[in-house]
């Protein structure tokens, strides 16, 4: 069996589970007599050190089965929650990821053993239990089922377990066993059993014969490797097995297996190979009522596909409470949902967006033509209808909740106050907010620089929150919504805020600016210097901030997203840095606009209204250009001239589109309306240099290249 095709599934479901075990770890940190937190971790440790031994990845499983033993531990009482055990865990968490980041690069979880956590991990089980040094964890499990195991070894003939001795094995494979037994070596026949609620139950038949193959050669199974590989079994199969070890070694590596219930075998000479598959009594002396009991719980087409000498696989079902009856019939759940590579997204993304082109074409083609035809004019209704509905549907199924972004910044928080020796708190609103998946999968590191940012510059210590009569505690907010067609995303803290007069003062230090310019500068103007590459205000550099890489990235990769940020601060009080993101980054509804003699798109998602304005109703305020609209005061941005329409005529009526970016407004003035148009975004690379006016191109019906106009970065 190759699990080589699984290796995307285990990324995600192991990533899954780091994310539960870290969520849960920070409540039982907060919490420790949490018991549901408890089970919570314990379960997704189990999962992952499963999925991991399945894998074959054993330090990854030896590490996770440490963590889950002493979470094991702490659930049975043993143990208690310490500041020193959860540090040590989190360290053993970070150590696992790191595996699984090694994995996704190398397809290899690498040679660190992490020994170091491993033994602090033991040393404080030791020292809650009262145990002396223990041994690996994994081994003493083992050993202990090898014990259990062997006990049963000798009455195994007589228990109705032994299900390997009716398997029916050829001339040819009896021949080989033989000769391997003259030949000294051991022949072993076991039956294996599974535990029920296990779910992988082919991947650890898998590794119970890759363990045998390890000390030798398989020389049957029953049923047939593939009907193993296929799951066309229930929780028991046999195989018999040459090999050079002893028969309490080979029990030893398949019940290191994880969720091995059970192994029964023995070593065979020549006579009894003979009399395997001829005691036909044999599978009648398993309790009857033991198979009645499991009966109910077995679904009935696997038992279709079950060679008969594996039907008896039931026996083990003595253990569980027999008193307890079973549902007659239990509806199979039904997984509603599919993991879909983002590339096959994009790629259905590109098919939709070519779709749209080809549509625009057809529109503007039907418009020219005779517009007298109706059966044409309804068709291309039609068509527009379908690929709008097309378009939001592919829309749907690529939007995602930025809580996967945003689901590891409490455990950042929490390493960071430690790191900082302050006290603060993380929270989060809003988490189930969607956005495009590729917004989502660029959307994080801004976010946590701006987090980072807020712990180390925005945040005072506790003792500096005292004396200005703040609570010690220190609070970082992280709040998402949507807003019309956009999202935006609100980080801030209620810390010291920006000093704007200290920023001005840097600015000056630096050679910016000149102390007169910098004294014009308006508050907005000045802060935006915190977005200049290089440009910090930290007084010293640390591993956490200072060289002047945060903010500047923050900018350049929410514009690379179609998005800008900005931020509002109050002096003692705090700061809120706000992101303004798009929903979707690939097709939009635009208002169409000439300006000079070429046409240009604005996306509707920036505009409020469309107004013509007299001439006249322009003024002059500190030298910029304004309307009064409704009482509001309105910059306006001529964009002829800013395009560099030099000859643009001056008509007595302006026709003005008001744009909006969160409260701020500004008119932008266009020659002429064409109307509103769904159009695809095309990225125009690094082939023009433009400045943040212009932030793609479309492609019109009529095969005309449009620029499409941003309207935030003239607000």
């Amino acid at each position: 069996m190759d699990v080589s095709q699984y290796l995307g599934i285990f990324l995600d479901e192991a990533r899954e589970h780091i994310q539960v075990l870290s969520d849960q770890m920070m409540t039982l940190e907060q919490e420790p007599e949490n018991q549901d937190a408890i089970n919570e971790i314990f379960r997704a440790a189990h999962s992952l050190k499963g999925m991991a031994g399945t894998m074959g990845y054993k330090r990854l499983q030896h590490l996770t089965h440490d963590m889950e033993d002493c979470f094991s531990d702490v659930r049975a009482g043993s143990m208690t929650v310490t500041s020193e055990l959860m540090d040590v865990l989190f360290q053993a968490l970070d150590a696992i990821e790191g595996y699984v980041n090694l994995i996704q690069e190398t397809t290899d979880e690498g040679d660190n053993d992490n020994e170091n956590i491993i033994n602090e991990i033991n040393r404080i089980r030791n020292a809650a239990t009262g145990k002396g040094d223990a041994a690996p964890a994994a081994p003493a499990k083992s050993d202990k089922k090898a014990d259990e195991a062997s006990a049963e070894a000798a009455p195994a003939a007589s228990d109705g377990k032994a299900l390997y001795k009716q398997m029916k094995l050829d001339d040819s494979a009896k021949d080989v066993m033989k000769d391997a037994i003259a030949g000294g070596k051991h022949v072993l026949g076991f039956s294996v059993f599974i535990e029920e609620s296990c779910l992988l139950k082919a991947a650890r038949a898998f590794l119970v014969i890759k363990a045998l193959e390890d000390m030798g050669d398989i020389v049957a199974t029953d049923p047939t490797s593939q009907d193993i590989e296929d799951e066309k079994f229930d929780f028991s199969f046999s195989l018999f097995t040459i090999c050079d070890e002893e028969i309490d070694k080979a029990k030893e590596a398949m019940l290191a297996v994880s969720e091995i219930a059970e192994v029964v075998g023995e070593e065979f000479t020549e006579e009894g190979i003979d009399s395997v598959g001829q005691a036909g009594g044999e599978k009648a002396e398993a309790p009857a009522d033991a198979v009645e009991a499991a009966e109910p719980e077995a679904p009935a087409p696997k038992e279709e596909n079950t060679a008969p000498a594996v039907k008896a696989e039931t026996a083990p079902a003595p253990k569980k409470d027999q008193g307890a009856k079973a549902p007659a019939t239990k509806k199979p759940v039904i997984s509603k949902t599919i993991r879909v590579d983002i590339d096959k997204l994009d790629s259905l993304m590109n098919l939709v967006s070519e779709l749209i082109i080809a549509k625009n074409t057809i529109v503007s083609a039907a418009d020219n033509g005779d517009s007298s035809n109706q059966g044409l004019n309804e068709q291309v209704e039609y068509l527009e209808s379908v690929t709008t509905n097309l378009h939001e549907a592919v829309m749907k199924v690529r939007m995602v909740p930025i809580e996967s972004a945003v689901q590891k910044f409490p455990r950042m928080v929490r390493d960071l106050e430690k790191k900082l020796d302050k006290k603060m708190q993380l929270t989060i609103t809003g988490e189930e907010t969607e956005l495009d998946r590729t917004v989502v999968d660029e959307i994080g590191d801004p976010l946590m620089h701006l987090i980072r940012n807020s712990a180390d510059h925005g945040l005072e210590h506790p003792d500096e929150r005292a004396a200005s009569g703040k609570p010690e505690l220190g609070t970082i907010f992280l709040n998402a919504f949507q807003d019309g067609n956009s999202v935006v995303i609100e980080v801030g803290d209620d810390g010291k805020g920006i000093d704007v007069e200290a920023v001005r003062q840097k600015i000056v230090e630096r050679g910016l600016a000149s102390e007169d310019t910098a004294s014009q500068f308006t508050d907005k103007e000045v802060i935006d210097y915190l977005f200049d590459p290089g440009f910090s205000m930290a007084k010293k550099v640390t591993d956490i901030s200072g060289r002047g890489v945060g903010l500047d990235v923050v900018k350049s990769n929410i514009e690379s997203l179609g998005g800008d940020v900005s931020v509002k601060t109050k002096l003692g009080e705090g700061s809120t840095w706000i992101i303004r993101l798009p929903l979707t980054l690939a097709i939009i509804q635009a208002l169409m606009v000439i300006i000079g003699d070429e046409k240009y798109a604005i996306s509707l998602d920036s505009i409020t209204t469309i107004e013509n304005i007299p001439s006249t109703d322009v003024k002059l305020v500190q030298g910029k250009e304004v309307i009064q609209l409704r009482g509001t005061v309105i910059p306006i941005v001529r964009l002829s001239e800013l395009l560099g329409f030099e000859n643009a005529e001056q008509s007595d009526d302006m026709i003005v589109v008001i744009a909006k970016k969160g409260d701020s407004l500004a008119g932008l003035v266009v020659d002429e309306l064409i109307g509103q148009q769904e159009i695809v975004i095309k990225s125009l690379g690094k082939y023009i240099n433009t400045d943040r006016i212009i932030s793609g191109a479309t492609i019109l019906g009529d095969g005309e290249v449009a620029l499409i106009i941003d309207a935030n970065a003239l607000i």
